[in-house]
């Protein structure tokens, strides 16, 4: 176990035999209509239910679901209490409310059930850290643990509010996580890779700087290619590029540890963004001004898949193109399957590829899936998290 994942509380730490204990959870998943369309995430966070109920503990799980507007029907937990019971083998009885009389009323009534609460985020006072809020959740409970890896990096109420009120430990989940990142950033095997995709260059600038130096190659794809295919001096067509910052970009190409990054020699371009549009491949210098960039080429594919073959550590957050449309899957299913075929120690987070890996049948050829794309990605760019420090404070 790494060195922060052995500075937190765990369970053991606890007493939880004839005690309620509050979980934290990371249940936030994609419905549509009323059902869950993927259970990555209620699949992770069964194992901590039931090693709390071995241990003969009570317990209560909340996690916020979307984004709501107050109590908005459509992001009920309803739909997963019900998935969570059948992974689990194990009744669940969906609370009415998050924290009020309908909360405590099914606290009360537990027998061999668990509890799961209503969408926090029905609650103004979880994205606030609301005091009262955080006393109410806490007065259900003997004790927390916070096994939401995905809302670790939120300064919330049911992640770091909690901690401060109740003797709390980190899950299992939390605690894998955390060793996962720790021993990529930390102590890497060599050759160590990083593969980066996504729409957005903003979201993972500082992640490009924090671990630029730490790395043999950074292999860029994917929508954020095309701003520093710019920086560079490429004409890009229509590609989506975040002219706010190319200039910022440039300088990172420009630094010591520029020469590092390496970026798609040929691009799978189109002339809209749609699905069935007409594609072609391009050499990445001689991009078309009408078309736009929606996947790797092949050549950059192998290049990417090689290196990658290559590692002994590899990271990889975002896909390489629009991998949901057939057309613009290759680059994306190209990487994906050198990961798998990888002898190396991978890391894959992002809740795009994590998808990706899972449609494609290779999630459970990867050393360690990430719940946490956002949280990831800020434990890197900061080497911290809110929900790690408050656990930390506790102890």
């Amino acid at each position: 176990m790494s060195e922060v994942a052995t500075q937190l509380p765990t369970i053991d730490d606890l007493e939880v035999e004839g005690r309620t204990v509050l979980v934290r959870a990371d249940l936030n998943v994609p419905l549509d209509g009323g059902e869950v369309t993927d259970d990555f995430r209620i699949r992770a966070a069964v194992p901590v239910v039931s090693e709390l109920r071995a241990r003969r503990a009570r317990v209560v799980v909340c996690s916020h679901l979307g984004r709501p507007k107050g109590r908005d029907t459509a992001c009920s937990m309803r739909p997963v209490g019900a998935v969570m019971s059948s992974l689990g083998g194990f009744p669940v009885v969906v609370a009415d409310d998050v924290a009020g009389p309908a909360a405590r009323a099914a606290v009360d009534a537990m027998a061999d059930d668990v509890v799961l609460l209503e969408n926090t985020r029905y609650e103004a006072g979880e994205e606030a850290n609301d005091p009262d809020f955080a006393e109410r959740l806490a007065s259900l409970a003997d004790c927390f643990v916070l096994d939401a890896f995905g809302s670790a990096h939120r300064a919330h109420a049911s992640t770091v509010g909690v901690t401060r009120l109740l003797p709390s430990a980190a899950g299992p989940l939390l605690l894998a996580e955390v060793a996962a990142f720790d021993r990529v950033l930390h102590d890497p095997d060599r050759p160590f890779v990083v593969a980066l995709g996504g729409a957005k260059v903003s979201s993972k600038l500082g992640v490009i700087e924090a671990l630029l130096p730490k790395v043999e190659v950074m292999l860029v794809g994917g929508a954020m290619s095309f701003t520093l295919l710019e920086a560079e001096g490429y004409g890009v067509g229509r590609s989506r590029v975040e002219e706010d910052l190319v200039d910022d970009v440039r300088k990172v190409l420009d630094s010591p540890y520029g020469s590092r990054l390496s970026l798609p020699t040929d691009i799978v371009v189109g002339r809209t963004f749609d699905r069935e549009t007409g594609h072609r491949v391009v050499p990445a210098i001689a991009m078309p001004d009408d078309q736009l960039g929606l996947d790797i080429g092949p050549e950059t594919a192998d290049r990417y898949a090689a290196i990658i073959g290559g590692a002994d550590t590899i990271f990889w957050n975002g896909p390489m193109g629009v991998f949901e449309w057939p057309a613009f899957a290759a680059g994306t299913r190209r990487l994906a399957e050198a990961l798998a075929e990888s002898d190396g120690y991978s890391v894959a987070g992002g809740g795009d590829t994590i998808a990706a890996l899972r449609e494609f049948g290779l999630g459970d050829r990867v050393s360690h899936l990430s719940t946490g794309g956002g949280a990831g990605l800020e434990l890197i760019e900061q080497g911290t998290l809110p929900g790690i420090e408050a656990l930390q404070g506790s102890s």
